[in-house]
């Protein structure tokens, strides 16, 4: 099942989607709110949703962001690529980042807040003090109470890479800051992606009607399970239910296509949807 946002009745409104994008609204609930009922009552999430759902689609409504997370967190060097790519650029001859991609443990960073977040459509932000920001096309797990997977979303996860270049001790200053981190258009439940390793990913920048990238990669060549992945996240660290984690990026943008203001940045995974965000400069 697909499960979204729409602005209905004056209010953020959790809604179910159908295959030609008509939202029928759950009336009273976001998306988090439905969460923590379907655990409360102990009922699947597509299963309290599809009864609760109003009966007549609304047509031709937008989605908003799939949900306000209460904290994002992120991996780093969970694909191959990614990883030395990072140490190519750094110019660590002793593979930093490839040991953190075979290592054991995974790279897991906070990403911030819903503060830091859009949803689609929405402008995605370029630093300032940045050169070369680029968005990292990710698949998106969203949490329940105890790192229980309720599904999946797209995410951008825009990162400023000359500044973790400068040095990686700068990483936070890199990936956290306003309008980092894009998620959408709908979370599509765990029941109907069974292994989130099996979906196909593309990545599109467009300057005006000039194409500056286009890249894609397959979640099939994650170097965790997603399984892993949260496991890591949740030692000695309760993260709240309704939070998010990013899986990691296969698709590397180089510095030629760094984002500029008006660039549209379109990352789709055809069993989720597209995601599509315009950049502007923050700060």
């Amino acid at each position: 099942m697909k499960i979204g946002q729409i602005f209905w009745n004056k209010n953020v409104t959790a809604a179910v989607f159908d295959a030609e994008g008509h939202a029928r609204p759950i009336p009273g609930h976001t998306v988090y709110d439905l969460i923590v009922r379907s655990e409360k009552e102990g009922v699947a999430i597509q299963d309290l949703a599809a009864s609760m759902a109003a009966g007549h689609a609304v047509e031709a409504v937008k989605p908003l962001i799939p949900i306000k997370p209460r904290e994002v967190w992120a991996c780093g060097c969970t694909y191959e690529m990614s990883a030395s790519f990072r140490d190519a650029e750094h110019g660590t001859r002793e593979g930093f980042y490839a040991a953190v991609y075979r290592g054991d443990r995974p790279e897991v960073f906070f990403k911030g807040t819903s503060r830091v977040c859009v949803g689609p459509d929405e402008p995605i932000g370029i630093r300032v003090d940045s050169k070369f920001t680029a968005p990292e096309p990710e698949l998106a797990v969203i949490l329940g109470t105890g790192g229980k997977v309720v599904g999946y979303t797209v995410a951008n996860d825009v990162s400023a890479w000359d500044i973790e270049r400068e040095n990686p001790l700068y990483l936070p200053q890199s990936k956290t800051y306003t309008a980092c981190c894009s998620l959408g258009p709908v979370i599509v439940t765990a029941d109907e992606i069974t292994d989130p390793r099996t979906l196909d990913m593309s990545c599109v920048i467009k300057r005006g009607d000039t194409e500056t990238f286009s890249g894609s990669t397959s979640t099939s060549k994650l170097g965790r399970t997603v399984d892993k992945l949260i496991e890591y996240l949740m030692r000695a660290n309760e993260v709240p239910c309704g939070s998010v984690l990013l899986t990691g990026t296969g698709i590397i943008v180089t510095q030629e296509s760094a984002l500029a203001p008006g660039d549209v940045c379109t990352i789709s995974v055809p069993q989720i949807g597209t995601l599509s965000n315009p950049a502007v400069v923050v700060g």
